[in-house]
This record gives C-alpha cells, structure tokens and sequence, in this order.
C-alpha cells in the first residue's frame, strides 16, 4: 500500500493517480483518509492524556493511602476515566478499521513511463520479435491439434471437475514437463533460488501481495478453513519474508518460484474457454525479486531479458506491451507484458508479465532492509517466465506440420527425448 505521510504531503499526485487508472469513485476517499487519519492523531493524544491521567491518579491514591488521607474524591475521579478511555478506545479503532481499508485499496502510483489511457487499446506496443509463420495449409487452433492427436480430454475433465479443467495426455504432458525443466534449469544459470511454495496461503499472508478485494472473487477458498489456493507462486514467495528485514548487503534476492496456479477466472468467456488457454489450473515458473530502490530498474530488466530470452530460444513470435494507466493492476507501478503469437485468432496473446510493485507490496507484508543509518521497505519485482498450459497452446498451434504433426522447439528436444509429435495411425 501506499505510504499514508506521502498521502498527505501529495493528495493531488494521489487523486491524479486514481483519476489516470479509471478509478475515479476512489478519489473522494483521499480526503476522508487525511481526515480521519488527523482526527485518529488526535483521539490517540487524548487516550494517551486518559491513561497517563489514569496511572497519575492511582499514584496519588497510593501515596494517600499511606499517609492516611481521605482518598474519595480521587476515586471518584478515577472512576470515572475507564468508560472515557473505552469509548475513545472505540471510536480509534474505528477510525483505523476505515482507514485500513481504504488504504488498502488505493492502487500504487503509476511509473511515470506508462502511457495514460482508458483500456488495453491505449497499451503501448514496444516490439516486436521474431517471424510470424506463412501457412500453406488450413491450419487448425491447439484445441482441435491436441485433440486429433489424442492429446488432451475435455470431455472427460468436464464430468470430473467442470468446465475449463483438463486431462493432459500422452506427448503432451512430456511436454509439459519439458517446458517447466527448460525454464528451471534457464533460471538456475541465471543464479536464481528455485523455490517450491505452499499451494495455500492465509488471508492475512495473501493480502500482502494483492488488494484482496479486488481479487476474492477470483481465488478459491478452503472451505472452513483460513486457506486460499494459489493464483501464482508469486504471492507465496512475497510471503517468505513477511515481518522479516535484510541487511542490505544481502539485497537482491532472486527467486524462481514453481507452483500449480488456481484461478476462478470468472469474467472469461468466447474463444479463450476453448481448449488450455484460459483454465482454472495451471503451472507456471514466476521469477520474484526483494531489491532496494537504486537496483529495481536494473532488476526489472533482467527480468524482462531473462523472459525474451526464453521466448527467443522456444522460437515463438512475440511482441513486447507496456500496459497503460488504466490496464495496469492496483499493485505494480508499471507492467509490460509479453504477447506471443496465435495463427488462429490472428493476433498476439498474453503468455507473460513483468512488474515492478515498487514498496507497495512490502509495505502490506512488513517486509524491510536496514543500511547504515535507516531502514526502508524492499522493492518487489515479478515476472511470469512459463506459464506452461498457454505456452503449450502457443506451441501446438505455431508449431503445426501439415500432416497434423508438431514439431518440438529445439531447445526443449532434450527435455522431451523426441523431436515431433506424430500423427497417430488409422
């Protein structure tokens, strides 16, 4: 969350920020937070005024007692503070309860870098990489692919689970795997800590890496218990040092996080819930940064190279988006996505995204690094290097032979012990 002393030093900066992300029912709350945030200031010297009048009184009465003097009157007094002090004591609470919430939900504040705009269309393209592959044949979308080639059930998925689950199966699930080992032991090289997370997390623990408001309708609950599945390694791995504080020599600190991802993605619907593109489990390898300040820029990149790096060696056209004002989410201050290449539909599509979220996420964790004069929140830094189910979608559809075969990108071949996906005999 936002610092609530940079609130009140810059109300107009904030209020700009919410105006420029399309959020502009929120910007009325930025008054109400400064106000209740004076008025809390002032209930908390008049409580601390109570009980030091409270622990002051009860010293005179001691000190009476043994001088054997008449004591009434300062019981009476003191009798009178504890329902004083309650009432303040409520009232306070309140008053931070609002604040906390509001706060809770005030995006970060925007990079200057990202374009302002009102959807995705005002998204910045920064890029483009690779060829665009020329068919001589009616090609086919991953769905039909897979399913031809006895890849994938649907069907069965849809009777077990619901709909948007999925059996992977046969070649597939090797190159499922294949993918995920790719990455792995990409990101090892780059000196990253690979890291297996809980699935689950605590409300509490969760809600240091998102706005939890913004996202509940999206994850799923344990029933009955104070658990939520995972949406991404990356809010597990934002959770290692919650309530913890580096030393800045140990900054930064480079994690590959590899997890099963559980999302409701209850507003998709059309094209995207055909097939494995868009699916309520999935597996992804997320690369998470702790950082300072004066190295998050230099982070950011790296990340944002070790991802084309990946994409370049599976040979998959993509291009490059800086997402704009009101595209971005509440927590990163920036984010640029990578699109990869979808023969079907024509267009490029979200595989990837790299986000730098600034101190917002560890503020909400208590998550700091001490120098030698002072102590300051980390910067976090995130980026999807594989999310496997799309990019296996991805694969299928540019890799495509006219027979209905699939060619296996070359980096992955000694991953998978096989060089193509064949057509299965009649």
């Amino acid at each position: 969350m936002i610092d609530i002393k940079f609130i009140k030093s810059n109300p107009e900066i904030v209020k700009n920020n919410l105006k420029v992300r399309n959020q502009i029912e929120k910007i009325k709350w930025i008054d109400e937070i400064i106000k209740d945030h004076d008025l809390s200031l002032k209930l908390k010297k008049d409580l601390d005024d109570l009980r030091h009048k409270r622990n002051t009184i009860s010293e005179e009465i001691n000190f009476l007692k043994k001088e054997n003097k008449d004591i009434s009157n300062k019981i009476k007094e003191i009798k009178e503070l504890p329902n004083k002090i309650k009432e303040l004591e409520e009232n306070y609470e309140h008053l931070q309860t609002n604040i906390k919430n509001k706060l809770s939900n005030i995006p970060n504040i925007i990079d200057k870098i990202v374009p302002v705009g009102k959807d995705e269309k005002d998204n910045k393209i920064l890029k483009s990489v690779g060829k665009i592959p020329k068919f001589k044949f009616k090609f086919k979308d991953h769905t039909d692919l897979a399913l031809d080639l006895n890849l994938l059930d649907l069907e069965k998925a849809s009777k077990v689970a619901g709909a948007r689950f999925y059996y992977l199966k046969n070649d597939l699930v090797k190159l499922n795997y294949a993918l995920i080992n790719f990455a792995m032991d990409f990101l090892r090289k780059k000196k990253f800590s690979l890291l297996q997370p809980p699935y689950m997390l605590r409300k509490e623990i969760i809600s240091g890496a998102i706005t939890f408001a913004t996202f509940e309708d999206t994850i799923y609950k344990i029933e009955n218990e104070d658990l939520y599945l995972i949406g991404t390694a990356e809010h597990a791995i934002n959770a290692l040092y919650f309530n913890e504080t580096f030393d800045e020599s140990q900054l930064p600190q480079r994690f590959a996080g590899i997890s099963p991802c559980f999302r409701k993605e209850a507003g998709a619907h059309g094209k995207d819930t055909k097939g494995i593109f868009r699916v309520h489990q999935f597996e992804k390898i997320e690369q998470f940064i702790f950082c300072t300040h004066n190295q998050a820029e230099k982070e950011f990149n790296f990340l944002l190279k070790n991802l084309e790096e990946i994409f370049k060696a599976l040979k998959l056209p993509y291009r490059l988006v800086l997402l704009c004002s009101a595209d971005t989410g509440n927590v990163p201050s920036k984010t640029i996505d990578l699109e990869a290449w979808f023969p079907t539909q024509n267009t490029f599509r979200e595989l990837a995204s790299c986000s730098n979220c600034t101190d917002y996420q560890a503020r909400r964790s208590n998550t700091k690094y001490k120098t030698k004069d002072e102590t300051n929140f980390v910067y976090t830094l995130n980026n999807t290097a594989i999310a496997t189910e799309r990019t296996l979608a991805c694969i299928l559809e540019n890799y495509q032979q006219k027979d209905g075969s699939i060619k296996i990108p070359k980096a992955l071949q000694k991953y998978t012990g096989f060089k193509e996906i064949k057509t299965l005999k009649k």
